[in-house]
């Protein structure tokens, strides 16, 4: 069974995707492209928001073990400034992301934190705050490319662990699921894949191992499965694609239900 990314591992991908969206950004005709995925938002916006989350989460991880976060993070936040001028919004970023990897270095990957996804299957931790930030990074450099015209798949390894992230932590929850008890199957094309089963207490995900001839899956056992390779299925969770440019087994209406579906409690 694989295991998942050690704590530098997550700090170098922080670092690797930001330094990738910064490139993207110096690149681009102008800061006022529309990011298709984005609604409403430009690059310029993009990289307000990129940013201003990494002061937000390194003033976080740097408060400790909390009930909510920080009030000085959330009104800083809320009155973020940056600059206009292109070189100096890099700066400005590369700046803000050496914030974040300086307060996570500093409290380490088992220091408690304030998150918003206490119910989850991901810890109430640094380490789960830098394992859900390298996810932020890498979709939003996604974005960026996009809005410049030249989106790359995301790189197998961030890929990969997203997979699993997003399901643990955004997907996972006590609530009851709504419908008939069912299970959602995600195939990686790089060799993993994961369930999510949905039921009466709630949503939760286990690592399945790859299904070939020789295992004898029951490919009924889920009611809907998706296959496509990691960068396909992170970009779909995050409604960056739909899911007719993956594969998808069984009964794919029941993936609507999942979209559509807003748990009462997280």
């Amino acid at each position: 069974m694989e295991k998942n990314l050690e704590f530098p591992d997550l700090l170098r991908l922080i670092d690797e995707r930001s330094t990738a969206f910064r490139a993207v950004v110096a690149a681009a005709p102008g800061l006022d492209a529309q990011v298709p995925t984005c609604p409403g938002w430009t690059l310029f916006d993009l990289v307000k928001h990129l940013g201003g989350g990494d002061r937000f989460w390194a003033a976080i991880v740097g408060a400790g073990s909390a009930d909510a976060p920080p009030a000085e993070a959330v009104a800083a936040r809320a009155a973020l400034e940056v600059p206009q001028e292109r070189e100096a919004l890099l700066a400005w970023l590369d700046a803000s992301t050496q914030l974040l990897l300086g307060a996570l270095r500093a409290a380490g990957p088992k220091s408690g934190c304030w998150t918003w996804w206490p119910a989850s299957q991901s810890p109430q931790t640094a380490g789960g705050t830098a394992r859900h930030r390298v996810q932020e990074t890498a979709v939003h450099t996604y974005d960026a490319q996009l809005a410049g015209g030249a989106p790359q798949p995301l790189p197998v390894e961030p890929a990969l662990d997203g997979v699993e992230e997003f399901l643990f932590t955004v997907c996972a929850t006590p609530s009851a699921w709504p419908h008939k008890p069912t299970a959602f199957d995600f195939h990686a094309a790089e060799g993993r894949s994961w369930r999510l089963t949905v039921d009466g207490d709630g949503a939760r995900t286990t690592r399945i191992p790859v299904p070939t001839a020789a295992t004898g899956e029951d490919s009924d056992a889920a009611g809907a499965s998706v296959h496509g390779t990691a960068s396909e299925l992170v970009l779909y969770l995050y409604d960056r694609i739909q899911a007719d440019s993956l594969h998808v087994d069984g009964d794919a209406g029941l993936l609507d239900l999942l979209r559509a579906w807003e748990p009462e409690e997280k």
